[in-house]
C-alpha cells in the first residue's frame, strides 16, 4: 500500500523501447507474485500510446491468465468500437491474444454516458487494493482523466469513479477512477515519454498542485531521457 508523505522514485531509461521491455517484465513478475500470494492479479491499465509496446509484449511473457483481472483507469465516452477508446487499443494489442476470462476483463461501459458508466463501474471495482496501477502523464499534468482545476476525488468519501463532462481534452465526456481509488494499490507506476512532458515533470518536481503529483506521491515514475526536464541532474 502506498505510504503517505513519501517521495516518488524517478527511473530514467534511454527510450520508450527500453521502458517497454522492462515494463512488460515487471508486470509479469508482479502478476506471478500476486498470484502466488493471493491467488489473483488485479491490474489497472493505462491508455495512450506510451504503454502500447509493453502490452504487445505481454502475450509471450505472461501465464496463469485465468487469474488476471483487468480494469481501466479511465475511458472516453465514445462508441464501443471507436479506435480512440482505451478498450479498443487493449484488445488489439494484447487482450484478444490471451485466455483471460472475459468476465475478468472489466472495460468501462463509457458508451452509456459518463454518469451511468461511472455508476456501473463503481460496482465492478474490487473491494481490495489493486496489485498494480499503471498511469500516464499529460502535458498539463493530468493523469487518467483527472485534469487540473477539476475535482480529482482525493477525499475517500467521494466516489471511486468520477463522471467527467468538461475534460480539457476531447472528448469532454469521460469516466475516471478517482485519485484516492487509484492510490489504493500495492504498486503504482507512471509511464512518461517524450520532450513534451518536460514542463509537467518540472511542475511535479516543484510540488505544483497537479493531478499526477496528488496521485503519485509514492509512485515509481518510469521515463525516457527526452522527458526529463532540461537543466536538472538525472537521478534514479
Amino acid at each position: 500500500m502506498l505510504r503517505e508523505n513519501a517521495a516518488p522514485r524517478w527511473h530514467i531509461y534511454p527510450d520508450n523501447a527500453e521502458i517497454s521491455t522492462r515494463l512488460a517484465t515487471a508486470v509479469t513478475r508482479i502478476a506471478a507474485e500476486a498470484i502466488a500470494r493471493r491467488g489473483a492479479f488485479h491490474l489497472v491499465v493505462a491508455g495512450g500510446n506510451t504503454p502500447r509496446a509493453a502490452y504487445a509484449r505481454l502475450p509471450t511473457l505472461g501465464n496463469d491468465w485465468q487469474r488476471w483481472h483487468i480494469y481501466h483507469g479511465d475511458e472516453r465516452c465514445l462508441p464501443v468500437e471507436d479506435a480512440e477508446r482505451n478498450s479498443v487499443m487493449l484488445e488489439d494489442t494484447w487482450l484478444s491474444q490471451v485466455p483471460i476470462p472475459r468476465t475478468q476483463i472489466h472495460h468501462i461501459p463509457a458508451e452509456k454516458g459518463a454518469r451511468e458508466a461511472a455508476r456501473i463501474y463503481a460496482e465492478v471495482l474490487p473491494r481490495q487494493h489493486f496489485d498494480l496501477v499503471l498511469l500516464g502523464l499529460g502535458e498539463d499534468g493530468h493523469t487518467a482523466s483527472l485534469f487540473p482545476d477539476h475535482d480529482w476525488g482525493r477525499d475517500k468519501h467521494t466516489p471511486a469513479t468520477l463522471a467527467i463532462f468538461d475534460a480539457a481534452k476531447a472528448p469532454a465526456e469521460r469516466v475516471s477512477l478517482s485519485a484516492w481509488r487509484l492510490r489504493q494499490t500495492r504498486a503504482l507506476f507512471f509511464l512518461v515519454c517524450g520532450a513534451g512532458k518536460q514542463n509537467a515533470l518540472r511542475a511535479w518536481l516543484q510540488n505544483a498542485a497537479i493531478p499526477a503529483a496528488a496521485v503519485g506521491s509514492d509512485a515509481d515514475v518510469w521515463l525516457d531521457k527526452a522527458a526529463w526536464p532540461e537543466m536538472l541532474p538525472e537521478t534514479q
